[in-house]
């Protein structure tokens, strides 16, 4: 079981900085240094990739990600650091804060300024990392109490997410529209905005609509980079449901939150992770 514990206020909050550029992660974490004097940064990294994996490694409880870097960009980071196994009984690491470096970029700080995750400029200036300072301290703060924030649900960050990856780089923008999937002995082809909903297990993930079920070997993390996040939500790890199919939200006895899917009776549970999807349920 993984045991790093939760942020609290008798354990110093740890972040990872990952950027291309040296004298910019040097930059930072002296500023850091000023504002946050607490803050343990426990990596460092140089690209995307190393971020992911030391993430994976460390389990920081945030990252601060150059938007820009070779290779695997901090947007595709964020969106698989976003798929990191996370502790849904509250005991172990509860996934991590992220806050994007970025160069001005008009269209990057428009979407910023949504406030669905924070962000710093490059060079980093004292007065605006202060704002995200506080804001990402309050973040912990209510991670660490067991009552995470729900202003800013996760469709918000995939959709944020998936458009600036597009923006980036047309070529990665959903295009998903049919899935090939097999059906007993037969290759069906299956319309995307047909499907109820997606449920993955180690080997496969299943393709439920009101009248098919269907199996592919694509997992859910390649899934989510090829569906509109608008049409699809992330409720689980391995799960993602249709949400104009979404009939209603309850909680059974553990007080989990539970889907209802129109046309198909299974209900759908919703992790820890993303309760904040259905506030005041």
């Amino acid at each position: 079981m993984n045991t790093t514990p939760n942020p609290s206020p008798t354990r110093a909050p740890r972040a990872l900085i990952a950027d291309d550029e040296r004298l910019m992660r040097e930059q930072l974490r002296a500023r850091l240094a000023e504002v946050w004097p607490e803050l343990e940064i426990v990596a460092e990294a140089k690209n995307g990739l190393e971020a992911v994996s030391m993430t994976e490694s460390e389990h920081p409880d945030l990252v601060f990600l150059d938007i820009r870097m070779p290779g695997m960009t901090g947007v595709e980071a964020a969106r698989a650091i976003a798929q990191l196994p996370v502790d849904e009984e509250g005991e172990g690491w509860p996934g991590c804060e992220i806050v994007f470096i970025t160069a001005y970029d008009q269209y990057a700080i428009e979407a910023f300024e949504q406030g669905v995750v924070d962000y710093v400029l490059k060079p980093a200036e004292r007065e605006r990392l202060t704002v995200t300072v506080e804001r990402i301290r309050k973040r912990l703060a209510q991670r660490a109490s067991g009552n995470p924030a729900t202003d800013d649900p996760p469709p918000a960050m995939q959709q944020l997410l998936q458009k600036l990856a597009a923006k980036m780089d047309p070529a990665k923008a959903p295009t998903l529209r049919w899935i090939q999937a097999t059906v007993g002995q037969n290759i069906q082809m299956i319309p995307v905005d047909e499907v109820l909903f997606f449920i993955s297990d180690e080997k496969y993930t299943r393709v439920q609509t009101a009248t098919i079920e269907a199996l592919i070997r694509k997992p859910i993390k390649e899934l989510i980079e090829e569906l509109d996040a608008d049409m699809f939500w992330q409720i689980h790890r391995s799960t993602l449901v249709n949400t104009k199919f979404i009939a209603g939200v309850s909680r059974d006895l553990r007080g989990r939150q539970l889907v209802a899917v129109k046309g198909h009776p299974e209900k759908l549970e919703v992790s820890r992770s993303f309760t904040g999807l259905f506030k005041g349920m």
